[in-house]
C-alpha cells in the first residue's frame, strides 16, 4: 500500500516560498528512446543529483531520471535546515552499534557537513546557507538529557560548537514561552533547499551527467545480466541502478518499501513582517527545532518571513486548505502573529524507517537504495550520493557502514504496515501534547 500524492502536477513544483524565490533552475529533457549507461539513477533530489555529479566527475557515463522536475520532491520542499548527525543521537547509537562504530558515525555526519560547504563552494551555489540552530525543549524535564548531550558532544566526540541554553537565554532567542532551554548547534543552520538541488544539478550536468525530467520510472527489471529502467519515453540500460525515490518511490520496489515509509509534512510562510519584527521573533537568525516528535521547525527567510513548518498527516492526502492546517502550529509558539497573513503553503512526503536512521543497501546485485532520512537529508543526503558513487568506482568503507545500520522492517506486512504506523504516529502526536 503505497501513499499517493496529492499534488501530481508533475509539470510545475508545489506553491512554495522557494519555487517562487528559486535563483536559476536546472532543466533536463525527457527521456526520448533506448539508451545505455554504466549507472541509471532514479530520483532528482539531493541524493540522486550528489550521486550523478561524483559518478560523472569519476567517468563514469551516467542516466538520471526524475518522474517531475529536478528537486520537485522532499528535496524543494523541506524546512532548509542544515542539522549535524544522524536522526538518532549519539547515545542510541553507542547502544546499538557500540561506541566505536558510533564515533565513526559521527565523522561521517561531520565529513557530511564538510561536503556541503565543498558543493556550495566549488558549484558557486547561490542557496543562502546560515549559521546556527538551536534545538529547543518543548518540556522542563528535557533540560537534564539536554546538559548530558551537550557534555557528552564536547568531550567523547571533541565537537566544541554546541552549547547548553537555559531556560532565560531560550525566551531571548526566541519570542515564546512554550520552550524551557535546549542546545544551540553553531555549525548547523539553514537554507534554501531548492537552489541547492538546482545548483547540485548544473554541476552533474556540467561533469557529464544526463538528467531526464518528466521521466518517471515505471519498472526496473534485470534483462540479459543488465538492468532495465523503463520510463513512458524510452528506457535506460546500465550495469548498476541507485535508487534515490525516498518517499516517492510508489509501488517501484517493494524490498524497500518494507522498510520505508512516506509521510506528509507541511509548511507556511508569512507575508514579510519588517526586519525589526522578525529579529524580535527569532535572534541572530538561527533556525529552530524543537523536541515534539512531530516537530516544529521555523526560521526567518532573508526577505523576513516566518517560515514554519509543523503537522504532519497520515491519510492519503493532504488537506485541503495547508495554510489553515499550519496556522494553529504558528500561532502555539508565536500567538503575537495572529494579526498576520499566510502568503505561502505546501505539503511534501518525507520518508521515515522503523528506527529513523536511514536505509542504505544493496537490494539486488546491482540495484542500490538510499532513503529514508527521516528528515536529516538536507547535510546527509548529497554526502550519501557521494558514498555509492565512491562505492560503485572502487569502493568505501563508510557505505558499507551505512548498510549495516539497524532497520528493520515495518511490522504487518504490506496490507498492515501504513495503519501500524498511523497508529504509533498518532500516539507520539499525542503524547507530544501532554
Amino acid at each position: 500500500m503505497s501513499l499517493p500524492i496529492r499534488d501530481d502536477d508533475h509539470a510545475r513544483h508545489a506553491p512554495s516560498w522557494y519555487a517562487e524565490t528559486a535563483r536559476a533552475p536546472a532543466t533536463g529533457a525527457a527521456l526520448a528512446g533506448d539508451v545505455a549507461a554504466d549507472v541509471c539513477i532514479v530520483g532528482g533530489g539531493f541524493t540522486g543529483l550528489s550521486a550523478a555529479l561524483h559518478l560523472a566527475r569519476a567517468g563514469a557515463k551516467v542516466a538520471l531520471v526524475e518522474q517531475a522536475l529536478i528537486g520537485w520532491g522532499a528535496s524543494g520542499r523541506n524546512g532548509g535546515q542544515a542539522h549535524i548527525g544522524m536522526r538518532r543521537g549519539q547515545p542510541w547509537l553507542e547502544r546499538h552499534v557500540g561506541r566505536d562504530e558510533a564515533m565513526r558515525f559521527w565523522r561521517l555526519a561531520q565529513d557530511a557537513r564538510a561536503h556541503l560547504d565543498w558543493l556550495i563552494d566549488e558549484g558557486g551555489i547561490d542557496c543562502d546557507l546560515t549559521p546556527g540552530l538551536f534545538e529547543a525543549d518543548h518540556r522542563a524535564r528535557f533540560a537534564a538529557e539536554t546538559r548530558e548531550t551537550v557534555e557528552l558532544l564536547n568531550t567523547r566526540y571533541d565537537y566544541p560548537h554546541v552549547r547548553v541554553v537555559g531556560c532565560e537565554e531560550s525566551r531571548a532567542l526566541v519570542a515564546t514561552d512554550g520552550y524551557h532551554g535546549g542546545m544551540l548547534d553553531s555549525r548547523a543552520g539553514h537554507l534554501q533547499p531548492l537552489d541547492l538541488a538546482h545548483g547540485i544539478a548544473r554541476m552533474a550536468q556540467a561533469a557529464g551527467a544526463a538528467i531526464h525530467e518528466h521521466s518517471p520510472a515505471t519498472a526496473i527489471d534485470r534483462q540479459g545480466g543488465r538492468w532495465r529502467v523503463a520510463t513512458p519515453g524510452g528506457a535506460i540500460t546500465a550495469d548498476r541502478v541507485v535508487l534515490a525515490c525516498n518517499g516517492y518511490l510508489a509501488g517501484l520496489v517493494p524490498a524497500v518499501e518494507a522498510r520505508v515509509m512516506p509521510i506528509n509534512n507541511f509548511i507556511a510562510v508569512t507575508e514579510p513582517l519588517g526586519e525589526a519584527r522578525a529579529a524580535g521573533l527569532i535572534r541572530d537568525r538561527l533556525a529552530v527545532s524543537d523536541s515534539r516528535f512531530v516537530v516544529y521547525y521555523f526560521r526567518v527567510t532573508p526577505d523576513y518571513r516566518l517560515l514554519f513548518g509543523g503537522g504532519e498527516n497520515y491519510s492519503m492526502r493532504f488537506p485541503a486548505d495547508i495554510a489553515g492546517f499550519v496556522r494553529p502550529h504558528v500561532l502555539r509558539i508565536f500567538p503575537q502573529l495572529r494579526d498576520v497573513a499566510l502568503t505561502h503553503a505546501w505539503g511534501g512526503t518525507l520518508a521515515v524507517t522503523p528506527t529513523r536512521m536511514p536505509f542504505v543497501r544493496e537490494i539486488e546485485p546491482g540495484l542500490l537504495n538510499l532513503s529514508g532520512y527521516s528528515g536529516m537529508g538536507v547535510v546527509l543526503a548529497p554526502y550519501f550520493g557521494r558514498l555509492v558513487a565512491q562505492a560503485l568506482t572502487g569502493g568505501s568503507a563508510d557505505f558499507d557502514r551505512l548498510t549495516r545500520l539497524p532497520v528493520p522492517r515495518f511490522p504487518g506486512g504490506r496490507w498492515m504496515r501504513w495503519p501500524t504506523l498511523v497508529a504509533a504516529m498518532t500516539f507520539f502526536a499525542l503524547r507530544d501534547r501532554l
